[in-house]
């Protein structure tokens, strides 16, 4: 029995019960009232037998790997009794509520704002698809894990989701719907049988934009807000059923869902709307926000790259996962050591699939990953993986993280290989995704510090010596020795390019604190413009031929640039660690080196046949 003990009545008399046989906590929420921009929510759990209890709002969740406090946007808080009566309480923090009299509690209710609408007002911003949104009538953005919290002890307890929506809105969503009340016809019913799965399974609540497909077994459902009907549901069908029946294909039988969303929010890109892009994973959905203003073919592209990676979470973390992710705590997180599979994996098959359903080109898959490692040059290379993932929410481990999808998906590739190499081609990563999620799975969990040994064991001693010298260790990759096992090399080449911009990769940035400092990006290759002119990563931007840059100043400029001819001369002034560097010479015919992964000549036999188990599987 766990520290909280619940009282229920049956026929009149009462008995304890173990927390873990107790249910449901219901929660009721209130999207057709909403009352400035917020919605009201109401948790009722089973009566209490202790003096206190706690209730939690989220710090973190599973995906996020920052510290977000949830609580931050919860207001006017009430512990009621049974007549209604409020009761005493004390909010330790953000996210923590002791309630006294528990035994009196009857429910606890709370007004809800919304992440979306302050972005551009607070300094910790929440990534967007990990954010809410409250549109009264329009939209409703419903990560769960900002709107319902949960009692201490009682987190395996099922819970019943009674939310009342506004006519004409649909909910989409993996959450199990339950039976609808005959009194309460207007009310939708959804069900979980612990709080991870509350947290789990976001719901989307706008205007009918749904399409539904199979991708073998698996019924896909993609659901599109787009505010100003730019995009429609059925308008993207078609790349996501042909991008997704190649995962299907490319993962065989690894079947651990058998309904999966998508649920995309096309944002105006506006004030008070989400301006953090991309996706956060769940189980069995992923949220993804995108710009609305985005031309089809590169939303396309961003959906393609964004939703491959979000659903091949369905092998890790859903079928392999350590402890620390199947008894996550929201507000005293254990991280696990294992983010090089959990994401670095998942990275690694978004690209690996699409060359080998013949989705993208052998070139365009070489170029994805010399651009890994061009960005993972940004971040520290002899920092342990394991190091990095387990202490990922503190300095200097956080400010790393980004690393686990550019040096995580390498490390992977460079492990496919040599799996490939000792098995005579037979074995690879995904071979022993695939014979981890047999002996785990779902419900399943391994021991953290004994996963590396699994692995060893499943398969050669020598891959005992790669995690400890690439994983474990801190021994930065040789990617020339692993290309070279297939047949492939760096060469170097110049290629045109332009003074601020190399395609659409900007070489210059504006602090996001400041938006009137503008700067010369560090960590990335500069074109001939900035080097010719002794220009370094870093240098703040402070004139360019008499102009005060700002980030409004800096615009005509760029624009201009693309008029230039070699002879132009320039001044610029820059600011280099507090000190104004006066330069200038001619903007000549920007250049920028650019390295190429291509095949060697004169392949040998075995270089071919591993390249060929490699990328064809």
């Amino acid at each position: 029995m766990g520290l909280v003990a619940v009282l229920i009545y049956s026929c009149g008399s009462a008995k304890l019960t173990p927390a873990s046989s107790l249910g449901p906590v219901i929660v009721e929420m209130d999207l057709v009232n909403v009352v400035d921009d917020k919605v009201m929510v109401t948790i009722d759990p089973a009566p209490f037998s202790s003096d206190k209890t706690t209730f939690y709002i989220p710090k973190i969740v599973p995906g996020t790997y920052s510290l977000d406090n949830y609580g931050r946007y919860i207001e006017g808080f009430k512990a009621l009794d049974y007549k209604g009566k409020e009761l005493p309480f004390e909010r330790v923090d953000d996210n923590t509520w002791h309630i006294s009299n528990a035994q009196e509690l009857d429910k606890v209710s709370y007004w809800v704002n919304d992440t979306y609408d302050t972005e551009s007002e607070v300094e910790e911003v929440i990534f967007s698809p990990a954010g809410t949104n409250i549109l009264e009538g329009e939209n409703f953005m419903l990560n769960l894990h900002g709107f319902v919290g949960y009692f201490k002890d009682l987190k395996e307890v099922s819970y019943s989701l009674q939310i009342s929506a506004p006519e004409g809105l649909e909910s989409v969503t993996t959450l199990n719907r339950g039976t609808v009340n005959v009194n309460k016809p207007d009310v939708e019913v959804f069900e979980a049988n612990r709080y991870f799965e509350v947290i789990d399974n976001p719901i989307l609540y706008a205007k009918p934009n749904t399409e539904t497909f199979l991708v073998n077994d698996i019924k896909v459902t993609l659901s599109v807000y787009s505010p100003n009907g730019v995009y429609t549901a059925s308008s993207l069908k078609e790349s996501m059923e042909k991008m997704m029946e190649g995962q299907k294909n490319f993962l065989g039988d690894i079947n651990s869902t058998k309904h999966y969303a998508i649920l995309l929010y096309l944002s105006t890109m506006e004030d008070k709307d989400a301006g953090g892009y991309g996706a956060l994973e769940h189980h069995t959905s992923t949220v993804v926000v995108l710009p609305e203003g985005m031309p089809k073919d590169r939303l396309e592209e961003a959906l393609i790259d964004i939703v491959s990676h979000e659903f091949f979470h369905i092998v890790t973390p859903l079928s392999v996962h350590s402890e620390e992710i199947r008894n996550f705590d929201f507000n005293d997180p254990k991280m696990s050591q294992h983010l090089w599979m959990y994401e670095g994996t998942t990275e690694y098959f978004a690209n690996l699939f699409q060359i080998q359903q013949g989705l993208i080109s052998e070139e365009e898959f070489y170029k994805r990953l010399m651009d890994k490692v061009a960005n993972s040059s940004a971040f520290d290379d002899e920092m342990s993986l394991t190091e990095l993932s387990k202490n990922v929410l503190i300095e200097p481990y956080k400010d790393n993280f980004v690393n686990i999808y550019e040096k995580g998906a390498l490390v992977n590739m460079a492990l496919d290989i040599r799996l490939r190499e000792l098995s005579g081609g037979e074995k690879g990563v995904l071979w022993l995704m695939k014979e981890l999620s047999k002996k785990y799975g779902e419900h399943r969990p391994f021991q953290d510090d004994k996963l590396i040994d699994e692995i060893v064991g499943l398969t050669y001693p020598e891959i005992r010596e790669f995690f400890n010298a690439h994983v474990v260790g801190n021994t930065p990759l040789d990617y020339e020795k692993f290309w070279n096992k297939v047949g492939l090399h760096v060469v170097s080449e110049m290629q045109p390019t332009g003074y601020f911009f190399n395609g659409e990769i900007p070489m210059i940035d504006v602090n996001a604190k400041n938006p009137n400092e503008v700067f010369v990006r560090e960590g990335i290759v500069l074109s001939s413009f900035f080097k010719n002119l002794g220009i370094q990563g870093g240098d703040i931007l402070k004139n360019i031929d008499g102009t005060e840059i700002t980030l409004e100043s800096i615009r005509p400029i760029i624009g201009q640039s693309f008029g230039w001819t070699p002879e132009k001369e320039i001044n610029l002034v820059v600011v280099r660690d507090g000190e104004e560097i006066e330069v200038s010479g001619q903007v000549g015919r920007p250049t920028i080196e650019v390295k190429k992964l291509v095949p060697v000549e004169g392949l040998t036999g075995e270089q071919q046949a591993l390249r060929t188990s490699w990328l064809k599987g």
